[in-house]
């Protein structure tokens, strides 16, 4: 750990409990930004996928083909 990052920590060591909760969360949810680019892009891909399907571009398949192929291969 770097001396700014100890100092920074010693620092919300003398909060009150409430503050450092708030602070956590407010750090917690900093880590949660790149997050919402995961999700954009999984949303365009979800998208991109109907789109395709509505058109019969991509195959499907049944279900239950797809667990008892699954459970076969656990096995």
């Amino acid at each position: 750990m770097n001396n700014s990052l100890k100092q920074i920590g010693e620092q919300a060591l003398n909060l009150s409990p409430e503050e450092r909760a708030k602070l956590a969360e407010f750090m917690l949810e900093s880590l949660n930004e790149p997050l919402a680019d995961i999700q954009a892009a999984w949303s365009q891909e979800i998208e991109l996928r109907v789109a395709a399907y509505d058109r019969g571009d991509l195959s499907s398949y049944a279900a239950e083909d797809v667990f008892a192929e699954a459970k076969l291969s656990t096995k």
